[in-house]
């Protein structure tokens, strides 16, 4: 061998031997946050699940001290760091999750509690997922810097997942602007858990539609009593094939509380009072347009009288 060659060797060796230690010396640095050096030496950049994203969401962020390790997700793991001779594949993680997840459900959901309880969080346990059995990340993408439940864009897709009936009423001809995004469940409906009904934001129905109709919360002399008790009495709020978000147009909506029979306005006739199929026939057709004559039908500020006391008339 020349003398150039056996330096050319040399070179090479120390070449290698140099990249040898900085590739180890990466596989043992920190690279989301302190201590997790011993998982990203496998779980690095060419595992096949995006686990180091993780570095791009706030879970990861080395700036904030209080941000989560993998190991207080996913616990010490001793068996899944070090492989026991005795088993041919190797263990999962002490905690671990998905849907073929070994770890209780009740124990996952845990993990994300001992951070995020209190709060939006605070009715968790009582809530209808809770009792469903479901798992945070069965909503959100913990690893992934994009967690589509919590993009406007994207989080009505995540709930008609499951809530499928919800997804075919907006698309109806009325419906609250949900496929266009300016509105989302979020805006209305608390999904980790709620002191109202069907987990709303606010602590009854009525209360959360005010947030935006603050119009129809009055206060009025006349209120329309179903205004005041539950708004869904006569709407229905993802969508309708009615106008105004009506259950049934008018006036069988109206006709459900309100008799036909018992209306005032009678059609004249010249031949004195009818009765019977006649009578009937005849305020039915008087009571036909009912919104011509009560259009404040969430309440009205006529004065008390004999005439018009909670007709919800215009004047």
């Amino acid at each position: 061998m020349s003398k150039q060659a056996g330096s050319i060797r040399k070179w090479m060796l120390a070449l290698l031997a140099g990249a040898a230690f900085i590739g180890h010396a990466y596989a043992a640095k920190d690279v989301v946050q302190v201590g997790d050096a011993v998982c990203t030496r496998c779980h690095d950049e060419g595992e096949a699940k995006p686990v180091l994203s993780i570095g791009q969401t706030r879970h990861g962020t080395m700036a904030d001290k209080n941000a989560g390790t993998c190991t207080s997700c996913h616990g010490e793991s001793p068996t899944h760091v070090s492989k026991p001779s005795d088993v041919t594949e190797r263990p999962k993680p002490t905690v671990n999750f998905g849907p073929k997840s070994s770890t209780p459900i009740e124990e996952r959901n845990q993990v994300c509690l001992n951070c995020h309880q209190g709060g939006q969080r605070t009715h968790w346990q009582t809530g209808p997922h809770a009792a469903a059995n479901m798992e945070c990340t069965s909503c959100h993408k913990i690893h992934s810097h994009e967690d589509p439940v919590r993009d406007r864009q994207t989080q009505p897709d995540v709930c008609f997942a499951c809530h499928k009936e919800q997804r075919a009423q907006v698309m109806r001809p009325n419906h609250h602007p949900i496929p266009e995004r300016k509105v989302v469940c979020v805006d209305c409906h608390n999904p980790h858990g709620s002191a109202g009904p069907k987990l709303m934001q606010r602590d009854s129905v009525v209360a959360t539609c005010y947030t935006c109709h603050m119009e129809k919360r009055g206060p009025f002399v006349r209120s329309h009593q179903p205004v005041t008790e539950d708004c869904t009495i006569c709407h229905t709020p993802h969508g309708s094939v009615n106008d105004n978000l009506l259950k049934q147009r008018a006036p069988f909506l109206c006709q459900q509380c309100h008799e036909n029979q018992s209306h005032q306005q009678m059609v004249p006739n010249p031949e004195g009072p009818v009765s019977g199929a006649a009578s009937f026939a005849t305020k039915l057709i008087v009571g036909r347009g009912c919104l011509n004559c009560h259009t404040n039908i969430h309440g009205t500020n006529n004065p008390f009288d004999d005439t018009n006391s909670g007709r919800a008339l215009r004047r």
